[in-house]
């Protein structure tokens, strides 16, 4: 396993549309390995292919109490399959877009279908922060970050600071 570079916006990766895998075979099963191990190197709760420069539909989410045993799911070609009407707001953050956070709404129930790291169809029935991670990581997958979904000046703004910030570290 190895811990991969994360891109970070406004890479242009992160804006495309990904395909999707043909099925889980080992080279896939691989990256979903590489890409849990560089979600918890960098402290994350969920990665999406794009991210690592990998314009693949797969993701990987973890979102496990702190003092709980890692829990991660590994989910090719994920697509929500039902989203509730109640929506809520909750605070996200993404390891593209570095410390910066906003509010964004979303539904808060999902049903997700996808293939697990077996090639095996999986349906997943997601509440809370499960269902938050799961649509901000497939929002990933369409080309979507979560600034996407805010106001065109917050954006900007939370934009050029990960620039500025990217500059001062380059």
């Amino acid at each position: 396993m190895a811990v991969l570079p994360i891109l970070v916006a406004p890479h242009p990766v992160l804006k495309q549309k990904a395909k999707p895998v043909a099925a889980v075979d080992a080279r896939v099963a691989k990256l979903m390995d590489d890409m849990v191990e560089t979600m918890y190197a960098a402290v994350g709760i969920g990665l999406a292919a794009p991210q690592i420069g990998v314009s693949e539909r797969v993701i990987v989410v973890d979102v496990h109490e702190k003092g709980e045993p890692r829990n991660p799911i590994r989910l090719a070609n994920p697509e929500i399959v039902w989203s509730s009407e109640e929506k809520g707001l909750c605070e996200e953050g993404c390891l593209s877009v570095p410390e910066q956070y906003a509010d964004v709404s979303r539904p808060l129930s999902v049903r997700v279908r996808y293939l697990d790291e077996k090639n095996q169809p999986q349906e997943i029935l997601a509440e809370g922060m499960l269902a938050v991670c799961l649509q901000h990581e497939i929002d990933h997958l369409n080309g979507v970050l979560f600034v996407d979904y805010l106001s065109l000046l917050k954006r900007n703004m939370m934009l050029r600071k990960v620039q500025k910030q990217q500059k001062a570290s380059a």
